[in-house]
């Protein structure tokens, strides 16, 4: 306890005291006792009501495994959904209503792009993502494999014209097809200028045109007759061609064209949860103090990048010269959101009245909107919501009960900290079945705060086979996918959304895209979340966002809302239909090892840095060497699913034992370059990295709802009590 201060019926680490004491409320009108009795009194009165939720969660778990096991011989959809309604899983339906939420930017309520999710914790990748709400399309298109590398386009040393001619093209082709010319192409375009408020191309054979829709110039930089910047708009998204005929790639461009620049992420979840591993207060104030950073404007991290040091700080705002002369300004960086966790957890940043942990759900409301207050008092030397509104991102809710908590802790917190009803806006993560099953009903809950909600196929999927564990072994994860659940589940969030009155009013989002050096792949397969009538979608990297941001201008988002209102809703039927294997003994025993292999891969590729080196997120190799995106949402579906296994004989503990050894070993060897790396192989008795990732699959089912959190908490502090 010697770590402790008292404050208020609080034990507070003398840390997260300090942090919130001389950081925090300086410039704020709070003072240190208001703060902490604030705190101390929604602890008092919404820890007993969390506790009650949670302890709610184990009851229902209870009577569907009692159920399952009694009914799994002879499964019957009718009773079994009948069986939901009766021990309040499924909550019948209300009235129709649309959401009144107010106060929105207009990245949320009125754009559709990409959105980013970043660790918190790591102020390099908190500042990338926050900044990449403008892209280069040509070192996106250039750097990756968008185009290939055929005929000497190489992408490694000096710049390669010849690559280089490819992206140009890219570029080309681009404008040609969403800002076309009212005569030739832009790739026949020797200069562009701005003429009587017009913006104009002439064209290598001496003829000048305009834009097809006069409406899409917006506006320039530079001088009229010769432009440094000329923007453009489409889709309600900004593209700027940038001219220098200096420049390396301007000087080989006919029209001095040296870059087009995208706006990109729309928007980015700053997140302090599943892509982080913050155990404690030295964790918590690591990733409380980004969030102060971004929220005041001053964040700034100092690496070495080619042997030189670079400073990285927040993007300024864009100014450009309307074409009526007028000045223009437009948002630099991408709008935030935070991500607090979860009703779960628990941590010892501070102690009750009692001496317990509290609930670390709460610990985060109350200190992300206070660090918030400084962006809306006009603290920030950049400001991100322009409209007074926080944007609070939270996940692994189940059911309306715990969707309504969130919004009397955000009501707590408005009034504790003197701020205006529904200041704090929520978004809700459909990522747990009893929410997708009652979305429409959690939605209701919130219906003057919130502004997002998404699905999430890897958590959902963690729900899905910890929830129906004892009904029957799981299909083989590829063939989950693609069973009737998840499409279903896919359009019915969307349906719900649009019943709901969230377009033009609040974000439609869909999940990540897992491979970012696959940015080919993802230019094919991800103009699935726009047609889907998803208003954003996550993206791995800066450059996917800006590749991603081509199909908003390929599909009008709001045009395709409008017309998908029209469709049946999805089947909640189809979404309840269990994903069981339906014929497991027909599994040989080469294809249940190779799915063992490859899920114990991934989860000590994933668990060793979680453990060993607190990274919540990292791109991890898998077991076929292509680097995958993990956070803690793909570590819940993999050990769940071995749990599975395991529970219905598909594969026993001795074989799961004999497994994690020997990817292990793989596993080391693809760390074997990284110095500070410690094996897991050389001794696994005394690797706690090891241990953690064989028990989540040997315990898995008894973790709650499948969470990887306490098992992965619980062996962190524990090597941290070591180190």
């Amino acid at each position: 306890m010697s770590n402790y201060t008292d404050r208020a019926n609080l034990k507070v680490s003398g840390i997260l005291a300090d942090f919130i004491e001389t950081e925090v409320l300086p410039g704020l009108e709070l003072t240190v006792d208001s703060f902490w009795n604030s705190l101390a009194d929604v602890i008092d009165e919404l820890t007993p009501v969390n506790m009650q939720l949670l302890a709610e969660r184990d009851q229902i778990q209870g009577k569907l495994d009692t159920w399952n096991l009694a009914n799994k011989a002879s499964f019957d959809a009718a009773a079994y959904k009948a069986y939901l309604y009766e021990i309040g899983y499924l909550v019948e339906e209300g009235s129709d209503f649309t959401i009144a939420t107010q106060n929105v930017d207009s990245e949320i309520a009125l754009q559709a792009g990409a959105q980013l999710v970043v660790p918190t914790s790591n102020a390099r990748f908190a500042l990338n993502a926050t900044n990449a709400r403008w892209g280069s399309l040509y070192d996106a298109v250039y750097g990756t494999d968008v185009v290939s590398e055929d005929g000497g386009a190489h992408k490694s040393g000096p710049y390669n014209k010849v690559r280089g001619d490819k992206v140009i093209k890219f570029g080309r082709d681009l404008l040609d097809k969403h800002f076309a010319l009212a005569q030739g192409s832009h790739a026949d375009v020797v200069r562009y200028q701005v003429v009587d408020g017009t913006v104009t191309a002439t064209l290598e054979n001496g003829d000048q045109t305009t834009l097809l829709d006069l409406d899409q110039g917006i506006g320039f930089n530079g001088d009229a007759a010769s432009p440094t910047s000329i923007l453009l708009r489409h889709n309600g998204l900004h593209v700027a061609i940038e001219i220098d005929a200096n420049s390396p790639v301007g000087s080989t461009d006919k029209a001095g064209v040296a870059d087009l620049t995208m706006e990109a992420a729309l928007t980015t979840i700053q997140d302090f949860e599943d892509s982080v591993a913050a155990v404690d207060a030295q964790d918590k104030v690591g990733v409380y103090r980004n969030w102060l950073g971004l929220m005041k404007g001053d964040l700034s991290e100092t690496f070495t990048k080619a042997g030189k040091p670079l400073t990285r700080s927040l993007q300024a705002d864009r100014a450009y010269t309307g074409l009526d002369g007028s000045e223009l300004q437009f948002h630099g960086r991408s709008l935030l959101f935070c991500r607090n966790v979860g009703h779960l957890m628990s941590n010892p940043a501070v102690l009750d009245k009692n001496g317990d942990e509290i609930q670390e759900g709460i610990m985060d409301a109350m200190i992300s909107v206070l660090i918030a207050k400084h962006d809306l008092s006009g603290n920030s030397t950049h400001r991100n919501s322009r409209s007074g509104s926080v944007y609070i991102v939270k996940p692994k809710m189940h059911g309306p009960k715990e969707v309504a908590f969130a919004n009397t802790l955000f009501n707590r917190v408005e009034d504790e900290l003197g701020l205006e009803r529904h200041t704090v806006k929520i978004g809700v993560m459909d990522e747990e079945r009893r929410t997708t099953v009652n979305l429409k009903e959690c939605i209701r809950q919130v219906k003057d705060r919130v502004v997002f909600i998404n699905t999430g196929f890897l958590d959902r999927t963690g729900d899905e086979i910890h929830t129906s564990m004892l009904l029957g072994a799981m299909a083989p994860k590829a063939e989950i996918k693609q069973q009737p659940w998840i499409s279903a589940y896919e359009d019915w969030n969307v349906d719900i959304g649009l019943e709901c009155g969230l377009s033009g009013k609040a974000q439609i989002g869909k999940g990540m895209w897992a491979m970012p050096d696959e940015m080919a792949e993802m230019l094919v397969q991800k103009i699935a979340h726009p047609k889907s009538g998803a208003t954003t979608a996550w993206v791995p990297s800066p450059n996917g966002a800006t590749l991603h941001a081509t199909h908003y201008h390929e599909i009008d988002v709001f045009e395709m809302q409008s017309a998908l209102k029209a469709r049946a809703r999805a089947s909640i039927d189809d979404i309840l239909t269990v994903p069981l294997s339906l014929n497991p003994a027909s599994l040989n025993a080469n294809e249940i090892q190779a799915e063992l292999d490859n899920n114990a891969q991934g989860i000590l590729g994933y668990v060793v840095r979680w453990i060993d080196h607190g990274i919540g997120c990292s791109k991890v190799p898998d077991i076929n060497n292509v680097g995958l995106m993990e956070d803690r949402a793909t570590l819940r579906i993999s050990s769940q699913h071995i749990a599975n296994w395991l529970e219905h004989g598909l594969t026993n503990e001795a074989q799961i034992r004999a497994t994690f050894e020997r990817m292990a070993a793989v596993v080391d060897e693809q760390n074997s370059g990284d110095p500070e790396y410690t094996p897991m192989a050389a001794n696994f008795d005394s690797s706690l990295a090891y241990q953690a990732a064989l028990e989540l699959c040997l315990k898995g089912k008894d973790q709650p709802n499948g969470y990887t959190e306490p098992l992965l908490h619980q062996y962190r502090l524990k090597l941290k009590a070591t180190a």
